[in-house]
């Protein structure tokens, strides 16, 4: 028995059909389409962004760990399936790879991220504003959507998502630069915030980052000051958290710990004292970069460059030594009068140079003048050379490294804790050199680990790695696991090697970003950033959602150096880094709101610092810095303005979240049956885990792999983790251009009037409501309703009947397409049943129309509040300040009169002449601020109007003679 073209018809228009912003079944496509687990309170937050067409955005504040990348995810999921696909992503420059691959991995969205070389060459390609792109989601970072500002603003963006939004929370201030840059070139598009930290010292940084979405929540930031800067009484919080509401969630992790369980950190501290030869070459190489003046690092990079220096000479004698020949080779260059860039050179090996230079230099700094050099400097430079030349000599013949050595004592101890708690024996090692992570790969392989260990960096071409990359083309050939960008497939490749075959992966900071390795529970940190940002970033590849073992990370810290023991107890201890159950806080991340201005810090006191006493005094001013920045206040005003989260709220999400499972489940039924109904006689179906291989392609024109496809439907209980996925399956889902191409044809198909017998006894699904028409016949007809005002509405209504008459709600006869079928034969519709049919439509319709003007009314009335509650605002700042210059000109009058001597009089005089003119200003703006109201409502009315104007079309997609046998 199977299903007829009716069903796979009305299937088709179902599974495509665009619901209304507050409908819990919107995103159920994105989620289909999705290879994430549904978490409640994402799906939650998804909506809460979606919930009115004229809303500007919001701000998602979860906390750390419950995955604003998924809901963000989620959202622009669903914006891709509704064609609005001009979406742009903001993020740190360390975050823009992590994004990329997430969107491909779990969402199966096609993104580019633009930085200056990918953006000069769309220019010389003849796109002359890179940031329009075709079907493609742009990633840029803070930086450079700051310098590229003007692009941003003449890009008709349907969608800006913005990652750690926190860093933009003081935009209210004139002196943020980056942070008022990229909100005026936003200003009218949609924007989503994500922030773990939406207030932390001031309750203007929620000020500040609402404005970003909308600039009429609130009114300017004197009225805002004037309302809620001062001591606040109960009810002026319950005014704010309303107002907030509408605009800001926040999720907290207590709340989700019956959905989501949460894995420990434990920590293992290895310490190591440096051979004689390590310790004098380090003392030498920090005796020179104190030195006030040095030929051989530019002076506008010489701060980042020192910082690089100390990290290769802190990684090992190999990185250190060759860089010194770099800089012996730029010396003597520049000895011939010719330049070299240092930054390209030394970038050869400290990988993740390009993006640190990104927040550290300025334009300017990268451009290096030509010196006259004096015969001083000649000889100074000479003497230099000979310096480093000492330096790479000492280098050369260090053939041990002390951390090196420990590193197996490491390793061992931290498999043994693996052992006990059940995980697997892998372990990923972080260093910040390619030349240490070479020399590793050698150590490690001539004592015991021959064939187990792999390299990971930013440009993945050892043959080793290139070796994978051809043996994982010819595994996964035909299926959609090969994207086409062989850098993305090269990653995918290694990490699938290291999850299938090696022990340990040796790794530079390009595996901090976009790459998931949850099956691994180990991390060593061989070399330490000084940015705690990074460390949580590297940390969290292995410690994440879906980790089922406690993660083991295991730091090396050198005894006998004052500042890095002072480093390692600052990230353990202030910064929370390497124990407990989240890793740093909110609190503590977000309050150095840039990890670079920590590492800045960090950096100055190694190259001021030249003895013990200097080194604790600098670092206990640092650690004074950093005691909790936000205050028992804040943290209090925090928690009153956006964590609400009553039993009767929870209750709800959890009534919503089985509502969204409910709807998935039934979308991946209709889905599953639509493609077996129109590849019967194209594909072999296994029903018992719900995959297919085409045995031919019924669209020869097109790249269709033949598969095998799974459709992830998880049994009750488990997860879309939990699936075990052969090697060769293409994942199918909605969005696959499979699944596209076979719901257009079935929605072409020719449906004439015919009769059809539903089989409700060789069904095997059981459908009470049905059972009393078991053994009668009569009419349905089948109609597509869009209505497109405020947003576009898809509805399938259905007008069902007896022959005596009876109509059948539509619930009950959307139920009929559960069932099994044959077609008879093709019939003649009667007039009358036309008749009939066509009435029940339209009250249906009438019905869905009244519906749809009432939300909207609902919408319209929320902008309205608004934007009266902004007059309002700006009123009272206003009125405040008119009110204060009457106070202070009434007392300068007063004073004037008691003045004796005529000159000061006339001064007073004068003085209370321009306190009039500046009242006379704030009336005039007072004025102004409402004619500005009026535009403001004045527009708003006149793009309501435009949107009333409904435009409803409507079309028959079939009628049916029907029976239940």
């Amino acid at each position: 028995m199977k299903i007829t073209k009716y069903h796979a018809k009305y299937f088709a228009y179902e599974l495509t059909r665009q619901l209304p912003s507050n409908d819990i079944g919107k995103l159920t496509a994105s989620l289909q389409d999705a290879q994430v687990d549904l978490n409640p309170h994402q799906v939650e937050a998804a909506l809460f962004a979606f919930k009115s067409p004229l809303s500007n955005g919001a701000i998602l504040a979860d906390e750390v760990g419950l995955g604003k990348t998924i809901e963000a995810g989620i959202i622009l999921s669903q914006q891709w399936a509704e064609r609005k696909r001009k979406l742009l992503i903001i993020s740190p420059s360390n975050l823009r790879k992590q994004w990329n691959q997430e969107l491909a991995d779990k969402f199966f969205l096609p993104s580019t991220i633009l930085e200056t070389k990918s953006f000069n060459q769309e220019l010389k390609n003849g796109n002359l504003n890179p940031f329009n792109q075709n079907d493609l989601i742009v990633i840029c970072s803070f930086q450079f959507a700051k310098a590229k500002a003007s692009y941003l603003e003449h890009t008709n963006w349907d969608l800006v998502i913005i990652d750690e939004a926190h860093r933009l929370r003081n935009v209210y201030k004139t002196s943020n630069v980056i942070g008022n840059a990229i909100k005026n070139a936003l200003l009218p598009r949609k924007k989503v915030l994500l922030t773990a930290t939406p207030l932390q010292n001031s309750i203007l940084e929620l000020y500040g980052l609402v404005s970003i979405i909308d600039e009429y929540i609130f009114g300017d930031l004197k009225s805002f000051k004037s309302q809620y800067s001062h001591q606040l009484e109960e009810h002026d919080y319950l005014e704010l958290r309303n107002r907030l509401q509408p605009v800001c969630k926040r999720t907290l992790r207590r709340q989700v710990l019956e959905y989501i369980s949460y894995t420990n950190r434990r920590a293992i501290r290895e310490e190591f004292i440096p051979l004689p030869q390590e310790q004098q070459l380090y003392d030498w190489v920090s005796e020179y970069l104190q030195r006030p003046q040095l030929y051989a690092l530019p002076n506008g990079q010489r701060q980042l460059m020192t910082l690089i220096l100390r990290k290769l000479l802190a990684s090992s004698t190999y990185a250190i030594h060759g860089t010194f020949d770099t800089l012996i080779k730029r010396l003597e260059l520049v000895l011939q009068k010719q330049n070299n860039d240092l930054i390209e050179e030394i970038d050869e090996d400290f990988e993740s140079l390009d993006e640190i230079q990104d927040e550290w230099l300025n334009d300017d700094d990268l451009v290096v003048e030509e010196a006259i050099l004096s015969e001083a400097d000649i000889e100074a430079i000479k003497n230099e050379i000979q310096d480093l030349k000492k330096f790479r000599e000492l280098a050369k013949i260090i053939n041990v490294n002390s951390k090196a050595e420990q590193l197996f004592k490491a390793l061992d101890k931290a498999f043994e804790q693996l052992k006990k708690l059940g995980a697997k024996e892998k372990a990923l090692i972080f260093t910040e050199s390619k030349r240490t992570q070479d020399y590793l790969l050698s150590i490690l392989e001539a004592r015991g680990y021959k064939g187990k260990v792999i390299l990971f960096n930013g440009s993945n071409n050892d043959p080793k790695s290139n070796e994978i990359y051809r043996n994982w083309l010819n595994t996964h050939k035909g299926t959609d696991k090969i994207t086409g960008s062989a850098t993305a497939d090269k990653r995918a490749a290694i990490v699938e090697y290291f999850k299938d075959e090696a022990t340990i992966m040796i790794a530079t900071e390009a595996a901090s970003e976009g790459v998931n390795l949850q099956f691994c529970s180990l991390v060593v940190n061989y070399d330490m950033p000084w940015n705690p940002q990074r460390i949580e970033q590297r940390i969290g590849r292995c410690h994440r959602y879906g980790q089922k073992f406690d993660v083991v990370v295991v730091n090396f810290v050198n005894i006998k150096n004052d500042a890095d023991i002072r480093v390692y107890q600052l990230l353990e201890e202030k910064f929370q880094l390497f124990n407990g159950v989240f890793g740093a806080s909110d609190e503590v991340l977000g309050a150095i709101g840039n990890g670079i201005d920590f590492e800045k810090r960090i950096a100055q006191i190694y190259n001021e610092c030249r003895n013990e006493a200097e080194i604790k005094k600098a670092f206990d001013a640092l650690q004074e810095e950093l005691k909790p920045a936000i205050t028992a206040k804040i943290q209090n005003v925090r928690s009153t303005l956006l964590e609400n989260f009553d039993e009767a709220v929870r209750e709800r999400l959890r009534v919503d979240f089985e509502k969204s499972k409910a709807y998935l489940n039934t979308f991946e039924q209709k889905l599953w049956r639509t493609t077996k109904f129109f590849l019967e006689d194209y594909a072999t179906f296994h029903d018992d885990n719900y995959s297919f291989s085409l045995v031919n392609s019924p669209f020869p024109e097109d790249n269709i792999h033949a598969g095998p496809y799974m459709i992830l439907r998880p049994e009750k209980g488990k997860k879309k983790s939990d699936i075990y996925i052969p090697d060769d399956t293409n994942i199918y889902r909605i969005g696959h251009k499979l699944a596209q191409k076979i719901l257009k044809s079935c929605k072409e198909e020719a449906t004439p009037v015919a009769e059809i017998v539903f089989d409700y006894t060789n069904t095997p699904t059981q459908i009470t409501l049905l059972e009393k028409y078991i053994g009668q016949s009569g009419w349905l007809q089948v109609q597509h309703l869009a209505i497109s005002s405020f947003e576009h509405e898809d509805y399938i209504l259905l007008a069902c009947f007896t022959d005596e008459g009876e109509q059948i709600d539509q619930e009950t006869a959307q139920r009929l397409f559960s069932l099994y079928a044959t077609v008879n034969h093709n019939i003649a519709k009667p007039t009358d049943v036309a008749m009939k049919a066509n009435e029940m439509i339209e009250h249906l319709k009438h019905e869905l129309v009244h519906e749809n003007a009432n939300r909207n009314r609902d919408f319209f009335d929320v902008e309205m509040d608004k934007l009266d509650q902004w007059a309002d605002d700006m009123k009272i700042g206003l009125e405040r300040e008119i009110k204060d210059l009457d106070a202070e000109i009434k007392l300068r009058k007063a004073e004037a009169k008691k003045l004796l001597d005529l000159n000061a009089k006339v001064k007073a005089q004068r003085h209370i002449k321009e306190l009039e003119k500046k009242r006379s200003e704030k009336r005039e703006a007072l004025f102004s601020a409402q004619d500005d109201i009026d535009e403001k409502k004045e527009d708003l009315l006149s793009n309501i109007e435009k949107m009333l104007n409904q435009k409803i079309k409507q079309e028959e997609l079939f009628t049916i003679k029907w029976a239940i046998v």
